[in-house]
């Protein structure tokens, strides 16, 4: 049975199941402990399993993200969580150079079963260097496993098969998902951990997202019903591996595609979806594939100046309706 759960609660139901579950488990980060983590995802676990289970760090992410490695390495199943995706660039070395070449490195000898949690996004007025999305830079880092979760199910879920893995895998949470709210079954049975979701079957045209863009473009695709749109959400889930063939399946029943995320247009996860499903759908599709993303900037401070940094519903409803609905040139208007 469901019950309507906070973002934030998922993750920490699936925490705690997997630190009972298992001695192994433990994680560690800033505030984690006492605290209760930043967004509340590790509240009341140091209570309930001590602080050796669940452990506060100093400020230095390279340091405690390399003690996770370690630990990985020696066949603990330690989850990371670093405070903001921002922060993850200091982290970066043990990432990129530790985490996601070792197992390769070793002949498949040594297992990462490591997790790093990151809320990441644009958020509410934190300023250029808090509001980055940083998928542009880890999807392109071979050995890394990355996952979305946009619903509170996904989050418990994605959180629960990622400790379970042997292989390192990020956790990208968007910041202002914590206090989404959506149904949550424990009992329910888990989708493959990468597999893509058909948010809201269509005809007309199949919008592609993930993490806090894919709810939008859900809600574009109500809106777009109401003009007789009918447009295909499919929230990826997952940025690697991506499940392209949920994404050709629904292109090639609606033969439209648009693509909408938060991060650059330049080189982001767009880019590689575009690229991918033009040479697999090229047959399909009726019209150049189309993405709507973040303009190519850092994220003002002024409110109105970041909303219009990156897609709104409103926006993503325009670009679904000129996708769908090509405004005739003059030649074909004089024609008619």
């Amino acid at each position: 049975m469901s019950e309507e759960t906070l973002y934030w609660q998922a993750l920490n139901k699936a925490m705690d199941t997997e630190l009972e579950a298992d001695e192994s488990v433990f994680t560690l980060g800033e505030d984690v402990g006492l605290v209760g983590g930043s967004y509340r995802a590790t509240q009341g676990l140091m209570a309930k399993y001590g602080e050796w289970r669940v452990r506060d760090t100093p400020i230095s992410e390279g340091s405690f993200t390399g003690l996770g490695v370690g630990a990985a390495l020696v066949g603990m199943r330690p989850v990371v969580e670093i405070m903001t995706v921002n922060f993850m660039l200091l982290a970066l070395d043990s990432i990129i150079n530790a985490a996601a070449k070792i197992p390769f490195m070793s002949g498949g000898q040594f297992r990462m079963p490591l997790v790093i949690r990151v809320p990441g996004g644009i958020a509410k007025q934190l300023g250029a260097q808090h509001s980055q999305r940083l998928e542009h830079t880890i999807m392109n880092v071979p050995g890394l496993r990355i996952a979305v979760p946009s619903t509170p199910q996904d989050a418990y879920w994605q959180l629960r098969q990622a400790i379970a893995s042997d292989e390192p895998i990020i956790l990208l949470e968007h910041e202002l998902l914590y206090f989404s709210k959506g149904p949550l079954d424990i009992l329910a049975e888990a989708p493959p951990m990468h597999r893509a979701a058909n948010r809201r079957p269509g005809r007309d045209v199949t919008i592609i997202s993930y993490s806090r863009h894919a709810l939008l473009s859900a809600a574009a695709a109500e809106e777009l019903a109401k003009d007789g749109i009918e447009a295909e959400v499919i929230d990826l889930r997952s940025l690697k591996p991506i499940d392209w063939d949920t994404c050709a399946a629904s292109v090639e029943k609606t033969h439209h595609l648009l693509i909408v995320e938060e991060d650059c247009r330049f080189a982001g996860a767009g880019a590689e979806i575009a690229a991918t499903l033009g040479e697999r759908c090229f047959g399909a599709l009726d019209a150049p594939a189309t993405r709507l993303a973040g303009l190519d900037m850092s994220t003002p401070f002024n409110g109105t100046l970041e909303a219009a940094s990156i897609p709104q519903v409103a926006d993503i409803v325009a670009a679904a309706r000129k996708l769908c609905r090509p405004a005739k040139t003059p030649v074909a208007a004089a024609a008619e």
